[in-house]
């Protein structure tokens, strides 16, 4: 059995993707440990509130995947593409050591290749939905 971890990707106003910084010295996506009786959406949302204290809409399905942390601990990640939904005053958690903003290609070294790919895949279809909606 897995733990399951739902994680956040979203951006603030001007465009920073955010990340939070753990104890393993590694950034990550906002997010975590599912509910019982939670969907997956309201489970991002009420971790961003919780993490950072800002709100969040969740949206489409990103990715989804299997995560070594460390060796023999495995955990199931699905991220979700979000919407900043209130002002960006974040307070970080005592969960975490601090808050990165980083451009979406610029992201840092020390981020898991599972997250960068969902970062990835967020912009993709952000980028894909300007174009198609500047169609119009």
């Amino acid at each position: 059995m897995f733990t399951v971890s739902i994680k956040g990707v979203f951006a603030t106003p001007s465009g920073e993707v955010v990340l939070l910084m753990n104890e393993r010295d590694e950034w990550e996506l906002p997010g975590g440990r599912i509910e019982i009786g939670e969907t997956p959406r309201q489970c991002v949302e009420r971790e961003v509130r919780e993490e950072l204290d800002v709100a969040v809409k969740a949206g489409e399905l990103l990715d989804s995947y299997l995560f070594e942390v460390i060796p023999g601990k495995h955990v199931f990640i699905e991220t979700y593409a979000c919407v900043l939904t209130s002002d960006f005053v974040p307070r970080i958690s005592e969960e975490h050591v601090r808050i990165g903003l980083f451009m979406p290609d610029a992201l840092p070294d020390q981020l898991p290749t599972g997250y960068r790919s969902s970062i990835s895949a967020w912009g993709k279809r952000r980028t894909h939905r300007s174009l198609r909606s500047n169609d119009l």
